[in-house]
């Protein structure tokens, strides 16, 4: 195991800048002093959330690693502990460990892709068509009790996403949207049970194999190698697909680092247009975005490599 002088040098080298109440306040006092070290952080209290989360999720990384990984190594503990004590250094400790996921990722899906035979998840969910209609016209229904369990999980208080609740609320059975400043946020319970933040790179991986299929359509490409094998189990699924009225000029798909959500949906006008809202409620909510979930959520699914889009 890490022992504990292994535990305060990595504290000490990820959080050297960070700001730090001064010794000998009261409770109160330093309650205080937090508080408004987060106002005025760099960015505000979400910044400083956020980057409190980032630098908490290494310091678990570095000691895993530590206890039974390369950093077992004494001189390769110590560098990675001075590289963690500067900003450009977490910046390449991080990318490291992002290429590191992306290359077991890659291993993975050889390996499912080798031992079995690829089959297209069954969508996650349906949406009820009363409030799919009245998320069309723009009726709000509120939180409720899927918004009450996101909001009671130990992640989400500690980013502090959603303290307060939003005034433009949606919640369906699978879920609930939230509506606000030209974006419509989507947060789904199967998702956040399993753990939102590995699902943000295969959403984005989910929206472009589903968009691209239309540009695919309109005009066909020869697919790569690997990808004709992946296709031949995907028939069914192309042709549906191929059917869907293309995303509104305007709209753009973001993942939800930044929301703590599984993805957002950005319109460059205004929102309340009867036309983006159709194409959003009937095309994306009820067709779309139960495939992509199932796909996100099944361990086993393999996306695609599409032309013009790097492979994850």
């Amino acid at each position: 195991m890490a022992s504990d002088l292994d535990t305060v040098r990595v504290l000490r080298a990820l959080f050297n800048d960070m700001p730090r109440a001064p010794q000998g306040l009261s409770p109160e006092q330093t309650m205080a002093w937090v508080q408004q070290s987060m106002t005025d952080y760099a960015g505000g209290d979400m910044a400083y959330m956020l980057e409190h989360v980032t630098r908490s999720s290494m310091l678990d990384i570095v000691l895993r690693l530590r206890e039974d990984g390369y950093l077992k190594n004494d001189a390769a503990f110590t560098e990675t502990v001075d590289l963690l004590s500067t900003p450009a250094g977490r910046k390449t400790f991080m990318d490291r460990c992002i290429q590191a996921q992306k290359s077991a990722d890659a291993t993975s899906r050889l390996i499912h892709r080798a031992k079995r035979s690829w089959t297209d998840p069954l969508p996650l969910f349906s949406s009820d068509p009363g409030t799919l209609e009245r998320f069309v016209r723009g009726e709000l229904s509120g939180p409720g009790p899927l918004y009450a369990e996101y909001q009671a999980r130990e992640d989400v208080r500690e980013v502090g996403v959603l303290a307060q609740a939003p005034d433009g609320i949606h919640e369906f059975s699978w879920g609930f949207v939230v509506e606000d400043q030209g974006a419509w946020v989507f947060y789904l319970a199967d998702v956040w049970r399993r753990g939102t933040v590995g699902c943000f790179d295969r959403f984005l991986s989910a929206w472009q194999q589903m968009t691209l299929a239309d540009h695919a359509t309109a005009a066909p490409a020869a697919p790569a190698r690997e990808d004709q094998d992946h296709n031949a189990h995907d028939g069914s699924s192309a042709q549906a697909l191929a059917g869907l009225p293309p995303v509104p000029n305007g709209l753009v798909m973001e993942d939800g680092i930044a929301t703590f959500s599984s993805l957002s949906l950005l319109a460059a006008g205004p929102m309340n247009r009867p036309e983006l809202r159709r194409w959003i409620g009937e095309v994306f909510i009820d067709r779309m975005l139960p495939t992509m979930a199932a796909r996100v959520v099944d361990a086993d699914y393999d996306f695609p490599l599409l032309a013009g889009v790097s492979a994850h």
